[in-house]
């Protein structure tokens, strides 16, 4: 068990060590001038999601950790009452939100097509962090249904949507990233009060869902060139992206014509 907490404690660094000044891919180098510029700025931000999925890391192995997750759980579940369902549709509530702000006219950072590819780059590294943790670490749920408890699908899920959030309206009003963000955090109480999940479960879900959409903003730049190049380029361009949360699977697809 210390290898494995040691190994995911390893992932978790690598994660975030995107944070630097240059990510090279084959023979392309992306230069994020944000880092370049802001780089102190940008460490910070780091700091929440990263804490957030290290101390589920290492509950996995500590006892202490896991006495606060079992107190959490009797406090949080003794009314439940049979649990409600209604997590499975939060999590989507804050990225389905951005859209239908932009709908009502109320725009955002980018257009749809740029916003399309941020969402789909997030989720697509979202859902890798999560299912692979799921496989390799077969943390039993607390209601003994399966061994795929941590980290949480659900939470992931709908912080990765509340960043989204943040990052395209933080410009216009910062009460639309607090929305997002009690909308996410709601989710992933609902998941302890369903007994479907640990509090250190839940934790790690929302950093992998934070730092999987900040990568996806960094990476957007890069995604944007290979995906369609300059504006003065005429061609088809497809993306393509499965989804898969554990439970759904469906595909995103975004052309250009």
């Amino acid at each position: 068990m210390k290898k494995r907490i040691l190994l995911l404690l390893s992932l978790t660094t690598a994660f975030t060590g995107v944070a630097q000044e240059k990510i090279i891919f084959g023979k392309d180098t992306l230069v994020n001038q944000s880092l370049v510029t802001h780089k102190s700025s940008v460490y910070k931000q780091l700091i929440v999601p990263t804490v957030l999925v290290g101390y589920g890391v290492v509950g996995l192995a500590n006892d202490g950790i896991k006495d606060i997750n079992g107190a959490v759980r009797k406090r949080v579940t003794k009314d439940s009452n049979g649990g409600t369902t209604i997590d499975d549709y939060t999590r989507y509530a804050p990225v389905v939100s951005v859209y239908a702000l932009n709908v009502m006219g109320i725009k955002g950072k980018h257009n749809y097509k740029d916003l399309t590819i941020i969402v789909a780059t997030s989720h697509l590294i979202m859902t890798g962090s999560v299912m692979g943790l799921k496989s390799l670490c077969k943390v039993e749920r607390p209601d003994g249904s399966t061994d795929n408890s941590f980290p949480s699908g659900h939470t992931a899920t709908a912080f990765a949507g509340a960043e989204i959030m943040w990052q395209e309206y933080k410009d216009v009003s910062g009460w639309y990233g607090v929305a997002g963000y009690v909308v996410a955090t709601g989710t992933g109480l609902l998941r302890i009060y369903n007994d479907r999940h640990w509090l250190t479960d839940v934790a790690t879900g929302a950093g992998i869902g934070i730092l999987s959409t900040k990568l996806a903003y960094w990476l957007h730049p890069f995604i944007q060139k290979q995906l369609f190049g300059s504006s003065e380029e005429k061609k088809v361009s497809a993306l393509a992206v499965p989804f898969y949360n554990g439970e759904q699977a469906g595909l995103s697809v975004v052309l250009r014509f």
